[in-house]
C-alpha cells in the first residue's frame, strides 16, 4: 500500500505541474470578461426596418449555436444517467464513483453501489496495475513469507488484488449500503488550490448520506479498518523459517499478523485514499488542459444535495 501511495503521489504532482503555471492566467482572464470579446464589439439589436421585413406569421430563425461545439464533452458524458461516472484517472484507472459538476442527483441503491464497485474492482486496467505493484513487492522482498520465484510473485499478485478488492467493497458497497451513506466523491471544482485540497481531504472524514445530509464517514474509516484486519489475519503470511543450502542459512521471519501491523496497514490505506481524493478533485482540470477543453458550466444544484455548500 505504501508503494501505491508513492506512485500516485508522483503521478499527481506530475499532473499538477501542468495545471499550476496556468491557474493564475485563468483567474485573471475570467475576472475580465470584456477581454474575451473582440475590442469594440457591441451587442446588436434588430432595427425597425429589419423587423418590418419579417412577415407577421413567420417563425423567427432559431438561435445561433455557433458557440456550441458538438465535439466538446458535456457533464452527461462524464456523469452517466445512473448517477456514477465513466471517467478514468490518468485516462486509465477507473474513477467511476467521482462526479464532476454534479447537480441534483438521486441517491444510489444498494444494487447500484455493489454494481459500480464491482465494475471498478474488476476493471481490466487493474490487472496490470496489480502486476506492477507485485513486481515492486517482489523486488523489495517485502513480506518474505511469500518467497521468491514464480510462486512468490503469484502469491503477491493474489494478495494485492484481494487487498484492493476487499477494501473497495467494504468502503464503497457493504458499509454504505448498511449505513445508507453515499460512496461517491463530488468534485468541488472552484476556489483556491488550498481550499479545494482541504475539501478533498475532508471527504474521508465527512460524507453525504443517501438523504443528502453530512455525516461522519463511517464507511471509509471503519470499512478501511475492517479490510485491513481481514487481509492481515487471513491470507497474508504467518511467521516463517527460511533455509538455504551451500552453506545452510536459517532466517526466522516473525508473523505480520499483529495489531500494530494491522493499524499500520489501515493508516497507509487511509493516507492512500486521501491522496486519491485530492487527485480526483484536480484531475478534471488536468484532463481539460491535456485535451484543450473548456470548463463545463455548473448545473443548478439543490442545497440539500450539494455537499460542497455545507
Amino acid at each position: 500500500m505504501l508503494r501505491k501511495f508513492t506512485v500516485l503521489f508522483l503521478l499527481f504532482f506530475a499532473g499538477a505541474s501542468v495545471l499550476a503555471p496556468r491557474s493564475a492566467a485563468q483567474s485573471s482572464s475570467s475576472s475580465n470578461p470584456a477581454a474575451d470579446s473582440p475590442q469594440g464589439a457591441q451587442p446588436t439589436q434588430s432595427t425597425a426596418s429589419d423587423r418590418s421585413q419579417q412577415s407577421p406569421g413567420s417563425t423567427p430563425p432559431p438561435a445561433q449555436a455557433a458557440d456550441k461545439d458538438p465535439v466538446q464533452p458535456t457533464t452527461q458524458d462524464q456523469n452517466d444517467k445512473k448517477g456514477t461516472s465513466n471517467d478514468r484517472l490518468f485516462f486509465a484507472l477507473p474513477n467511476f464513483l467521482t462526479l464532476e459538476n454534479a447537480g441534483q442527483v438521486p441517491p444510489l441503491t444498494s444494487k447500484q453501489k455493489f454494481g459500480v464497485v464491482a465494475r471498478g474492482s474488476f476493471d481490466y486496467v487493474l490487472y496490470p496495475w496489480y502486476a506492477f505493484l507485485s513486481g515492486l513487492s517482489q523486488w523489495e522482498d517485502s513480506e518474505p513469507g511469500y518467497g521468491q520465484g514464480a510462486e512468490g510473485y503469484a502469491k503477491r499478485f493474489g494478495a494485492a488484488f484481494a487487498d484492493g478488492t476487499i477494501e473497495n467493497f467494504f468502503t464503497g458497497a457493504i458499509l454504505p449500503s448498511v449505513l445508507h451513506q453515499d460512496p461517491r466523491y463530488f468534485q468541488l471544482g472552484h476556489g483556491s488550490i488550498m481550499h479545494r485540497t482541504l475539501y478533498a481531504m475532508s471527504r474521508n472524514l465527512i460524507t453525504r448520506t443517501d438523504s443528502g445530509k453530512n455525516q461522519f464517514n463511517y464507511s471509509e474509516v471503519v470499512g478501511g479498518a475492517l479490510a485491513a484486519g481481514v487481509s492481515t489475519y487471513t491470507y497474508h503470511p504467518k511467521s516463517h523459517v527460511f533455509s538455504t543450502p551451500n552453506p545452510p542459512y536459517y532466517r526466522f521471519v516473525a508473523s505480520d499478523r499483529t495489531l500494530d501491523n494491522t493499524l499500520s496497514v489501515w493508516g497507509t490505506q487511509y493516507g492512500y485514499d486521501t491522496l486519491t481524493l485530492v487527485i480526483k478533485e484536480f484531475w478534471p482540470d488536468i484532463r481539460r488542459k491535456v485535451k484543450h477543453q473548456p470548463k463545463m458550466a455548473m448545473p443548478e444544484q439543490s442545497p440539500e444535495l450539494n455537499p460542497a455548500s455545507k
